[in-house]
């Protein structure tokens, strides 16, 4: 008899479980509710809360808006979103995640500690009150960098780099970081989602090519929650014939998960939908194990439960 288990440590992350339960709440009260791009990276989630009356709306389209309700979800957002809701009148609903909050504040009092040192160095001792441009120039040019490991385009990334006015560095891969000034100071974060190992490689990498007089600093601000996935999922894994990994597929850390498994299990298939679901998966399979991101709810893994249930004799 096929065994089917799904993971008590896959589903929702607090981030997003907090921003599910504003959502709820706000849309109970009645009144229109927008959200500013995908609650959550499943388009199933995302459906059920359009049925409530969630309206997805982008950034383009928040530029025309007034007088409304917008919720901000757990990614977070750069400064120039909290500004355009002021300038229109827009009530902010703000769900960001906490990890991702105190993550924001560090890049930003980092950047501006940076820029104060620059105008300092810069100023002309002539003219304290005035800037040297040539000094200036040579300022910039030892302007420390602020290295983001994180996707290119990814909601969180670009609220990070917001907090550095668009001047951070992103590196989306380990081999994206042989492109750094190793000649220039360098203070390295992370987005919470990324791989730890990889962030780790990124950290020697650095002081091993970086020049002696550089100043280097790494801040490991990886989410635990989807770190700490990670020992689980593998284990998890490993003691079943197949795997089932319900996600949707632009989530950033179901895509680490993911390959976390399929590393452990070549039998791995990524499914977004019970439907996705290939009964000749299970015509060798004895046990069956179904996992998910921290943007997958465990209501869909039940129904991939559900679904093999019904389709086996």
């Amino acid at each position: 008899m096929l065994q089917i288990e799904i993971d008590n440590g896959s589903g929702f992350c607090f981030g997003v479980t907090t921003a599910i339960r504003k959502a709820e709440e706000e849309l109970a009260q009645g009144g229109i509710l927008y959200c500013l791009g995908d609650i959550v990276h499943n388009g199933m989630e995302c459906e059920r809360l359009k049925e409530m009356g969630l309206i997805t709306i982008n950034h383009n389209e928040l530029r025309q808006l007034h007088n409304a309700k917008v919720l901000l979800r757990a990614h977070g957002e750069p400064p120039e979103t909290y500004e355009l809701a002021r300038l229109n009148n827009i009530d902010i609903i703000d769900a960001t995640c906490p990890v991702v909050l105190q993550l924001q504040k560090r890049i930003r009092e980092n950047y501006e500690q940076r820029i104060t040192n620059l105008a300092d160095d810069a100023r002309s001792p002539q003219n304290p009150d005035s800037f040297s441009k040539d000094c200036n120039q040579g300022c910039l040019v030892r302007n420390p960098q602020i290295v983001i490991f994180g996707k290119k385009g990814h909601a969180e990334v670009l609220g990070h780099v917001g907090q550095t006015d668009g001047n951070a560095i992103v590196i989306e891969t380990f081999d994206d970081v042989k492109k750094l000034d190793f000649s220039r100071d360098i203070y390295l974060y992370s987005q919470t989602t990324k791989s730890l190992d990889e962030f780790h490689r990124i950290i020697e990498y650095i002081q091993e090519h970086k020049e002696p007089e550089t100043v280097f600093r790494s801040f490991d601000t990886i989410c635990r929650s989807v770190a700490n996935r990670m020992p689980r999922i593998t284990q998890f894994a490993a003691r079943h014939d197949l795997i089932l990994f319900v996600c949707g597929r632009k989530s950033s850390n179901g895509k680490v998960l993911f390959n976390e498994c399929l590393r452990v299990n070549a039998n791995t298939h990524l499914i977004e939908t019970p439907e996705e679901i290939d009964v000749r998966w299970l015509d060798d399979a004895r046990t069956v194990g179904i996992c998910g991101a921290t943007s997958t709810p465990k209501w869909l893994m039940e129904q991939c439960r559900d679904f093999i249930c019904k389709n086996i004799s």
